[in-house]
């Protein structure tokens, strides 16, 4: 007699970029969670193991990402520009490819997204402020602009046809902090994770919005509008606190990277083709 199988909480997810820094951590970390794992980057990325499907999809190409989304029952959406660019680089899958996805979700019948949105949407607040996920957008630049237009399109497409998403504010995600302003927006990989999870596995989130961040010491970000994601971060910067001496540059009060919470991508743009 064979012995079946257990079955696993997803048939298949989505987990777009996952050529990325963080979609390659996640690549396996996900698997306990469905049976197949759709795999995407515009990019080629390591063959499909078991449990894996690798789908190589221009996210600017709406058929190609309307085939990417057949028998997907929920999207890890982690695929776009991640640093500033030209407007027309990031438009083109941060913009016009996530309007694809959100039409494609829509048109498959898929209920949830998890959308990797980022700080920067609240970048030119001081860094002696707290904010919530209710503050007005703030973007620090145009790739931020174009996380802000992500968070207000999965707005409309929760209001509209009710499919939920989670807009994961994420700051500065990386197997330890290499800076001293990621003494803040640290997210250690296994936080990331349980945040993932979290999102993803509640039974009721609407549109949520949340921020991705580690237990540190220094807070900019208050992250009670999504307590009920029952995320409970396991790790700190604190560990990392001895490799980058109080003060510096980064503390300067003359340095608006240093003055406020976007830090180095307030002089990153605008970036221009000619």
């Amino acid at each position: 007699m064979t012995q079946a199988t257990e079955s696993k909480p997803f048939h298949r997810l989505l987990l777009t970029g996952a050529g990325g820094g963080l979609g390659t951590m996640l690549r396996e970390r996900i698997k306990p969670w469905a049976d197949v794992v759709r795999l995407s980057d515009i990019k080629d990325i390591a063959p499909a193991g078991p449990g894996e499907e690798v789908v190589r999809c221009d996210l600017g190409d709406r058929a190609a990402v309307m085939a990417l989304t057949e028998g997907v029952d929920a999207v890890l959406h982690f695929g776009g520009v991640s640093v500033e660019d030209t407007f027309e680089t990031i438009m083109h899958a941060n913009i016009l490819g996530l309007h694809h996805l959100y039409e494609a979700v829509h048109k498959r019948g898929i209920k949830r997204v998890i959308y990797a949105s980022s700080s920067h949407v609240v970048g030119y607040y001081p860094t002696t402020q707290v904010v919530d996920a209710n503050v007005p957008l703030r973007p620090d630049g145009i790739y931020g602009v174009s996380k802000c237009f992500g968070e207000a399109l999965s707005r409309y497409y929760f209001d509209r046809f009710g499919i939920e998403t989670v807009c994961l504010r994420i700051g500065s995600s990386f197997g330890e902090p290499r800076n001293a302003r990621m003494l803040v927006t640290f997210l250690a990989y296994d936080d990331l994770v349980e945040l993932v999870r979290c999102a993803l596995f509640t039974p009721r989130v609407g549109h949520t919005i949340t921020y991705g961040v580690s237990d540190n010491p220094v807070r900019w970000w208050d992250n009670r509008a999504a307590a009920h994601l029952g995320f409970e971060p396991r790790h700190s910067a604190r560990a990392f606190a001895d490799r980058f001496p109080a003060g510096g540059a980064w503390s300067d009060a003359g340095d608006i990277t240093a003055v406020y919470q976007g830090g180095p991508f307030l002089t990153a743009g605008p970036i221009y083709e000619d």
